[in-house]
């Protein structure tokens, strides 16, 4: 599988990225469950696995960090993101208020301290702010995400959900530059292909990683969008021999901008059936088609 660089000091992650924050979800969430969905992704070359603290309630981190004690050796085949910012109402944290933002340089340094613990790791290699934050001091923010990657602590740092402008600003306090944005993007959700959103990165040449990337499962719901669509993407499964969800993220994957779809399920033959998504071709016209039959208008 093929892998997209982060800079000339940041690790390459996997073109396809494992979320896992359905983890606590599972009917089954014990090292020995967890262990084999790992493996079933590396088997098939994705080695990136997406997480962040709040992610199962605070739980999913501690989850995947088992299972990596149960098997120390796979730490060195793997790469770890996560996020940290959001605030939770939680039973973990009975005295929080309200649901918010903390962007401070308190905040972010122990939640990678741990994150680091949680997860078994000794560098945590690509560090995310989940959201952006109103109340963000962004050269505060800027110079620990600096001193964490001086540190060894992080080894790059990014965003999630970050408009053009929020980048701008918390770059421009900052001398690591950003590495990824990951945002909302599929078929049901393009409108950063139009917006702006995509261009900027694409201008940069930051990567962009993409979650949800089948709709949160709608693409396969009872919408109009979906029921609009999926016939087109029934074609083109029965024409390459995979599911209907591989042609959904080989969709995202065609595209010049270097998108990394997150996937995650708890299904084990859909995560052996992931790498799927590379063995649909999309032109330029099946493209268009898929996304004209998505949106429900042809373009202008």
């Amino acid at each position: 599988m093929h892998s997209i660089s982060l800079g000339p000091t940041g690790s390459d992650i996997s073109r396809l990225v494992y979320g896992v924050w359905r983890l606590a979800d599972s009917a089954d969430s014990t090292p020995s469950a967890t262990l084999r969905k790992i493996h079933a992704c590396l088997d098939q070359g994705i080695t990136t696995f997406d997480h962040a603290d709040i992610y199962g309630d605070y739980r999913c981190e501690q989850l995947f960090g088992d299972a990596l004690r149960a098997e120390p050796a796979l730490r060195q085949q793997l790469q770890t993101i996560t996020k940290c910012g959001i605030m939770l109402q939680s039973p973990a944290y009975p005295a929080r208020r309200v649901k918010h933002y903390d962007t401070s340089a308190a905040h972010i340094r122990a939640s990678v301290d741990t994150s680091l613990q949680r997860i078994g790791v000794d560098r945590i290699d690509l560090l995310l702010l989940h959201r952006p934050d109103p109340f963000m001091d962004h050269v505060e923010t800027g110079r620990c995400l600096d001193a964490l990657v001086a540190s060894g602590k992080v080894r790059s740092v990014g965003v999630s959900n970050f408009q053009p402008w929020d980048c701008d600003l918390l770059q421009s306090a900052m001398q690591t530059r950003l590495a990824v944005n990951q945002i909302e993007l599929s078929l049901l959700a393009q409108s950063p292909f139009t917006n702006g959103q995509l261009a900027y990165h694409q201008q940069r040449q930051q990567p962009v990683m993409a979650w949800s990337p089948l709709g949160g499962g709608a693409l396969f719901g009872d919408s109009a969008a979906a029921q609009r669509v999926r016939p087109a993407l029934q074609r083109h499964a029965d024409q390459h021999g995979v599911g209907l969800d591989a042609v959904a993220v080989a969709w995202l994957l065609a595209h010049p901008a270097r998108i990394v779809p997150v996937v995650g399920t708890h299904n084990m033959n859909r995560i052996a059936a992931l790498g799927d998504a590379f063995k649909v071709p999309l032109d330029r016209e099946s493209w268009f088609e898929l996304a004209t039959l998505a949106a429900g208008v042809e373009v202008p």
